[in-house]
């Protein structure tokens, strides 16, 4: 199973790995998924391995979209990976001899002729477990590769969370000492328009109006839970894992206040505020699509 640390679903990986007659090339791609998703390409000689290397697979990774490409390529052009059949060449010799004892004049005999006759050349018969266990080591080594790879870019994508999470808890601060200003400045406004509608003013109801309009311009409630976001996200980036999708659930618990709060703007202050709250949030969410 991964280890407990943030990883990006994007990675690569390659690997190679040598026996008697071959050599066994791994090359593998992921990129992000909702599920664990693997399509392999194998030689046929290779089939019989695919569960094994699902199984492989699926104890180091969770999620992504992978293409896990295996080559066997032949040691076919070296020399001592060739036998000659000496009996089939004597024989082939005399009878070349022979025919070429009737032309006139006698033609030669090549020696690349004779060995292009089927059976005189034999390449070394492969050995299938040697060939499989070649195979396997070198899948493990290109998926330990592409792990690492994805772990790398995991740690890059934790500081950019955490960076832009950084900004969201000073877009709260912000908003929460500008509260008192705002609502200040709310009821000063109220009362203005209310000295323009009556002659006397009624007290009672001059506080009722501005009670209503506390209400439907306090946004302490939101600012609590963006605060509890902020600490849950950076709970789940610590503990690691397989966190993806409860960070892509959160960025919507994220959006969710931060359109709460623009509602309820009702000075530039917190428009702006919301504003760059939402850049911020949608920024964090690009990048919790690619991690595991």
């Amino acid at each position: 199973m991964a280890t407990n640390r943030v990883r990006s679903m994007t990675g690569f990986g390659r690997a190679e790995q040598s026996f008697a007659t071959g050599t066994a090339i791994w090359e593998l791609r992921s990129v992000n998924h909702r599920y664990l998703e693997p399509h392999f390409r194998l030689p046929e000689a290779a089939r019989p391995l695919e569960t094994q290397l699902r199984e492989k697979l699926r104890k180091q990774l969770c999620r992504g979209k992978l293409e896990l490409c295996l080559t066997l390529k032949n040691n076919a052009g070296e020399v001592a990976s060739l036998q000659v059949d000496e009996g089939l060449v004597s024989t082939l010799v005399d009878a070349a001899e022979r025919v070429a004892a009737q032309l006139s004049p006698p033609a030669s005999i090549n020696p690349l002729q004779i060995l292009q006759w089927p059976g005189v050349i034999a390449e070394q018969e492969t050995d299938p477990e040697q060939r499989s266990a070649a195979v396997l080591q070198a899948f493990v080594q290109a998926l330990d590769q592409l792990c690492a790879n994805r772990e790398r870019e995991g740690r890059e994508l934790c500081r950019f969370i955490e960076a832009r999470l950084s900004g969201v808890e000073q877009q709260v601060q912000k908003v929460r000492q500008l509260l008192p200003e705002i609502l200040q400045a709310q009821r000063e406004r109220l009362r203005a328009r209310l000295d323009d509608m009556v002659a006397e003013l009624d007290a009672d109801r001059l506080e009722q109006e501005v009670v209503l309009l506390a209400q439907k311009t306090d946004v302490d409630e939101e600012l609590d839970r963006l605060e509890a976001h902020i600490s849950e996200a950076r709970r789940v980036l610590t503990a690691g894992g397989t966190v993806g999708r409860r960070l892509d659930f959160l960025m919507q618990e994220f959006n969710r206040e931060a359109n709460t709060l623009s509602s309820k703007s009702v000075v530039t202050d917190t428009t702006q505020a919301a504003v760059e709250l939402k850049v911020l949030i949608e920024q964090m969410r690009e990048q919790v699509q690619n991690i595991e």
